[in-house]
């Protein structure tokens, strides 16, 4: 098989799923641009694409993964341009259409409290499907460090759940609450 094939097939295979999992991170017009960069940049790496076809998706995620930051770390960059140009930006949100949007709201919220690593390890898992060997791959990491940074990013969202059916406040008990404790372990 011959490189065009090669690509032709890893394109056809994969796009949806890559562009699911953009969609899931950020908004259609940016997420259509993570999928072509990402798909590029497996045209220029082809030979570091995994052979195995079940390999490949996670491979992509993690060049998506990656242009997602870089995308975000542009993005922030030219808001604060645009800040010191004395110009406001409004930012548009797509509507949610999954489920409750109160559900929906509330764990997107405690979502939100948690550290990049631990956001996107719990979307690939819960999102993606994907299984730890795949998600490792994703995250350029080994297996076991996998498995014990999806426990952590589970317990961490479990308590940050439960800081918001108790309506956020950390000093109910007199203590620093656990997520100050949370974020000096991963530190």
């Amino acid at each position: 098989m011959d490189r065009a094939e090669q690509f032709s097939d890893l394109y056809q295979g994969q796009y949806e799923a890559v562009l699911r999992y953009a969609l899931r991170r950020t908004d259609p017009e940016t997420a259509r641009d993570v999928v072509a960069e990402t798909f590029l940049v497996a045209w220029r790496r082809l030979d570091a694409v995994p052979a195995e076809s079940s390999m490949a998706g996670p491979w992509l995620y993690g060049v998506a993964r990656r242009v997602l930051a870089n995308t975000e770390r542009s993005r922030l960059r030219a808001e604060r341009l645009m800040t010191r140009l004395g110009q406001e930006q409004r930012a548009t949100n797509a509507p949610d259409a999954a489920g409750s949007i109160a559900e929906s709201a509330r764990l997107r919220s405690a979502l939100a409290t948690l550290s990049e690593l631990d956001q996107e390890a719990l979307r690939l898992v819960g999102w993606e499907e994907l299984d730890l060997a795949a998600a490792a791959l994703a995250m350029g990491c080994t297996r076991a460090t996998m498995a014990v940074r999806l426990h952590r990013a589970r317990r961490r969202l479990e308590q940050a759940l439960g800081m918001a059916d108790c309506g956020g406040s950390r000093a109910v008990s007199g203590r620093a609450g656990p997520l100050r404790k949370i974020s000096k372990e991963t530190r």
